[in-house]
């Protein structure tokens, strides 16, 4: 089973899979690279080299740590040379044809009793596994962007993954010093589920012509605490990535219209304005434009703040009726996986289930719409007067 003697192997040299390359290294493993892409390989061997020397000018670590680290990692062209791997992470492309066609292939390759993971943000972890000969070897480690600082990572068993190597990769994750949580295999897990109301509510309200986009990342800021609003956000995370996660989650549900994408932001994927790594998203970045300016009325600010509030405690408290994981890896998930100032759950007790209640009430009696029921797990709080915590 997986121990600190493990060898790892991580197939993609991308942002996240050089990253996470980076934490299982610098944990003490002996790790190899894969990525059918040489130039990607060799781009990403240089960025490691790069970003491990500012580590040491900002003495983060040693010179020693440093060379131990580039010592642990191999970058290989071939995957016949992930062989000999205990744990291989899968980061590629987020398309279930491409990763369920190379786990077919890597598990071939793999020596018997060696786990697969994937890296999938939103995609099903049991469709992936039903690729292999091996469902049970299959699971679902979820890192966060970017892995070496963000310390949250999901752990996803699918139908059929053995228990003993859920425990035993939450076990090896721990290790890694990262906080683990473990999630039910359903659309989008814990926070990029929980998190869609953050960026959809926010663009319907823009699309209705409440607020502007400054203004709401004004509210959600300066009056919600959060460290980026979610227009901000969204161009950070870029549109490729962001717009893909909510129309994944979507499909997945059903349908279901909580998680309905908004046009506005699929515009702007098909017009190639992805956000700040294109120079354009929803705001302009060019060096000679000025961002605009939020209005900062405190009335409309909490507006839009409650709306989008009472829409993710909703969610969240969805995904707790429905046992997708526990209340407190719930709360754990938002605060250290996307930076919220609050667990959500906690934050329903703090402002009153009746006052998330009666604001969403009042949402549904307006729009008539699905969109915002309400979940019976507040139901169920405000009934029996019974708190998260």
């Amino acid at each position: 089973m997986l121990n600190k003697n493990s060898v790892i192997g991580v197939i993609g040299s991308g942002a996240m899979g050089s990253g996470i390359a980076q934490v299982a290294a610098t944990a003490g493993h002996s790790v190899f690279v894969y990525d059918n892409n040489e130039s990607s390989l060799d781009k990403a061997e240089s960025n490691l080299k790069t970003s491990l020397q500012k580590l040491v000018e900002k003495q983060k670590i040693t010179v020693d740590q440093q060379n131990d680290i580039l010592k642990n990692i191999q970058f290989v062209k071939g995957l016949n040379q992930l062989s000999d791997c205990d744990l291989v992470i899968e980061a590629i492309v987020e398309n279930l044809e491409i990763k369920k066609k190379l786990f077919h292939e890597i598990e071939k390759i793999l020596k018997p009793g060696s786990v697969l993971a994937s890296n999938t943000s939103s995609l099903s972890i049991t469709s992936i596994a039903a690729a292999c000969e091996k469902p049970q070897n299959v699971i679902g480690i979820h890192f966060f962007n970017p892995a070496t600082l963000m310390p949250l990572v999901e752990i996803i068993p699918g139908v059929a993954t053995d228990p003993q190597i859920t425990d035993a990769c939450k076990s090896l994750i721990d290790s890694w010093k990262k906080i683990t949580v473990i999630v039910k295999d359903t659309p989008g897990f814990i926070v990029n589920r929980v998190a869609r109301p953050f960026y959809s509510e926010a663009l319907r309200i823009y699309e209705e012509g409440i607020a502007d986009m400054a203004t709401i990342d004004w509210a959600m800021k300066e009056i919600g605490g959060f460290k980026m609003g979610p227009f901000e956000l969204m161009d950070l995370i870029g549109h490729d990535v962001n717009y893909v996660v909510t129309e994944t989650v979507w499909k997945q549900f059903y349908y279901d219209p909580k998680f309905k994408p908004a046009l506005s932001q699929k515009r702007l994927l098909e017009g190639g304005f992805l956000g700040r790594k294109t120079g354009r998203g929803f705001y302009n970045y060019a060096p000679e434009t000025k961002l605009p300016e939020p209005l900062k009325d405190a009335t409309l600010g909490n507006i839009i703040f409650k709306r989008i509030l009472v829409m993710l405690i909703n969610e969240a408290a969805d995904t707790l009726y429905l046992r997708v994981a526990s209340r407190d890896d719930i709360d754990m998930a938002m605060t250290k996986g996307v930076n919220y100032p609050k667990g959500l759950l906690k934050w329903c007790d703090e402002i009153g289930v009746d006052s998330v209640i009666k604001d969403l009430n009042g949402l549904r009696d307006f729009y008539e719409e699905d969109r915002y029921r309400i979940s019976p797990m507040l139901k169920q709080s405000f009934i029996l007067k019974r708190k998260f915590y």
